[in-house]
């Protein structure tokens, strides 16, 4: 039996050092005992340190946080070239908690002998339904009836009244998982679909009554809501600029559920206060957390999350076993499922380290693929 040991970033964490997300599936690792886990704890949230949720979306992985560790479980630090700087000759896998990997430099990866894979599925219903609330809680000017029912200024209803989506037309830019799964949800509202996603299906799209675009200009002329879901790449930030917000009609609204760095924020900002658009519904920004002083908390025309409104309890599950699953296949010498950087398999470095795991394979367990299979 050779050990295998993970280490789990220490932003899940409490201040007093308990797991603050319920259960992340760190229970499939019971009766394996040829796994260990623990948590990096300096990347804890120290007690009564207020200044730490400022920092919480720029912390690092350091080159001493790797040097033990088999297998590195990411929720949401940043993991660059630097961490590697001591070398990373124990180091099998990294599993991203979530889909995104924007923070994570697969190129020093795959140097270092090291795949990475992520959970793509878990969260696709969760971030969909979240750009779907957005969407009700502008249409029905959600923020203003409740203020208005908190002050008891009912004498407002004349002013303060809704739509309907019925009729509308949403336009979604990304048709991947969360833009398909987003056009599923909106089936029973009536809604024309319009999509802009150059690498997407149109058999695939027409079965959910989507109709894709050529051109992503014509989405933002004519939806009544603009649905953001890309991925993002190196090639794809700030995308969205002053071109596409003055495209938009006076009466729609921009949704944002994918990456901040794809919207040129500082325009989003005057698109907003000069009412170009009607308003905007955003989970995700440039900056994380959005500093207090942001010119967005401002605004009486948006609607704010905390990067946080996909973050369900079962969505929260369903990451968590679907990376530990990763790591028991790896833990066993075998490939876990969406490898990101496949490049990595075929190196002799990154096979010679999955096979010292080998030993580990379970009995009634297959047997142990080898690097030379494709995962993608």
């Amino acid at each position: 039996m050779r050990t295998f040991h993970i280490h789990y970033t220490g932003d899940y964490l409490d201040e007093s050092g308990e797991v603050a997300y319920g259960d992340i599936g760190l229970s499939l690792y019971e009766n394996l005992p040829h796994m260990e886990y623990d948590f990096i704890r300096d990347q804890a949230p120290p007690a009564g340190d207020s200044s730490y949720w400022g920092r919480l979306y720029s912390l690092q992985i350091e080159p001493e946080h790797i040097a033990e560790a088999n297998g590195l479980v990411i929720f949401r630090p940043w993991l660059k070239a630097s961490a590697f700087a001591g070398g990373a000759e124990n180091l099998v896998v990294v599993g991203r908690a979530g889909a995104g990997y924007d923070k994570i430099d697969l190129d020093a990866c795959t140097k270092n002998n090291v795949a990475v894979f992520n959970a793509p599925d878990t969260l696709t219903h969760s971030t969909a339904s979240s750009a779907l609330l957005l969407m009700l809680a502008l249409a029905k000017r959600l923020p203003e009836q409740e203020k208005m029912a908190h002050s008891g200024c009912w004498n407002y209803q004349a002013k303060i009244i809704g739509l309907d989506l019925e009729g509308m037309t949403l336009g979604i830019i990304g048709l991947g998982k969360t833009g398909m799964e987003l056009a599923r949800l909106v089936q029973p509202f009536g809604m024309r679909i319009l999509a802009y996603s150059p690498h997407a299906k149109k058999e695939q799209a027409e079965k959910l009554g989507i109709t894709l675009l050529d051109q992503m200009d014509t989405l933002f002329r004519q939806s009544d809501f603009v649905s953001l879901h890309n991925r993002l790449e190196k090639h794809n930030h700030g995308i969205i600029g002053e071109m596409q917000f003055r495209l938009m009609k006076p009466t729609a609204y921009f949704i944002n559920v994918a990456r901040g760095e794809l919207v040129q924020q500082e325009v989003l900002v005057q698109c907003l206060r000069e009412r170009w658009i009607a308003g905007a519904g955003l989970d995700v920004y440039q900056t994380e957390p959005l500093p207090a002083s942001d010119p967005l908390m401002k605004l009486d025309n948006v609607i704010l999350t905390p990067h946080w409104l996909p973050s369900t309890r079962q969505a929260c599950y369903a990451t968590g076993s679907a990376v530990a699953r990763g790591m028991i296949e790896a833990a066993q010498g075998r490939i876990p499922e969406h490898i990101l950087n496949p490049a990595v398999l075929t190196q002799p470095g990154f096979v010679a380290k999955l096979r010292r795991f080998e030993v580990n394979t379970l009995p009634d367990s297959p047997a142990p693929k080898t690097a030379k299979i494709k995962t993608r």
